[in-house]
């Protein structure tokens, strides 16, 4: 081999040498960024990860809270139920009272006879007697609507403080878990 042919060859070896180690430093540089990336995208979901754990606990807090005031709303709509009994029982015997109006009315009927001036007031008082009798009885079955209804409000309000206590028993389940 001439002199120029060695040196061709030690000028080639030369430049392979350097690209494969350009190629190397390159492949080692990508590495690195990669391994910052990874290390960068963990970090971002350890933190997601305990950012969504405390909005669990959040959400934890605040069903137990809600489950809460159900009971309490289904406390006291049972006292606004027996309230309502209540009423609907008085207004009952308002219009049992009501009904003995008749003797009144006859009672009405003999002033009537003594005091004849009276007796055209008296027959309209009879008249709308009558009639608050029979709005009275329509107030009566209107409180034994409204009674019903409560009635209905209360069974309601239980079956919503179920199942939202069913929402949150799995969220108690999480509740060792979380900070």
């Amino acid at each position: 081999m001439s002199t120029q042919e060695q040196q061709l060859f030690i000028d080639m070896v030369g430049r392979l040498s350097w690209e494969t180690q350009l190629h190397l430093d390159e492949r080692h540089h990508h590495f690195y960024i990669n391994k910052v990336i990874i290390i960068l995208i963990s970090l971002l979901l350890v933190v997601l990860a305990v950012i969504n754990v405390y909005y669990v606990a959040i959400l934890y807090r605040d069903l137990n809270g809600i489950v809460d005031n159900m009971d309490s709303m289904h406390t006291h709509m049972q006292r606004v139920s027996d309230r309502m009994a209540h009423i609907t029982d008085t207004v009952e015997r308002f219009e049992n009272y009501m009904l003995h109006m008749d003797s009144i009315e006859a009672s009405t009927r003999d002033m009537a006879r003594m005091m004849p001036s009276i007796r055209g007031h008296m027959d309209g008082i009879r008249d709308e007697i009558a009639l608050m009798d029979e709005n009275m009885a329509r107030m009566s079955s209107g409180m034994s609507h409204i009674d019903q209804r409560f009635r209905h409000m209360t069974d309601g309000v239980a079956v919503m403080r179920f199942h939202v206590w069913t929402i949150s028993r799995p969220m108690g389940a999480m509740n060792p878990l979380l900070p």
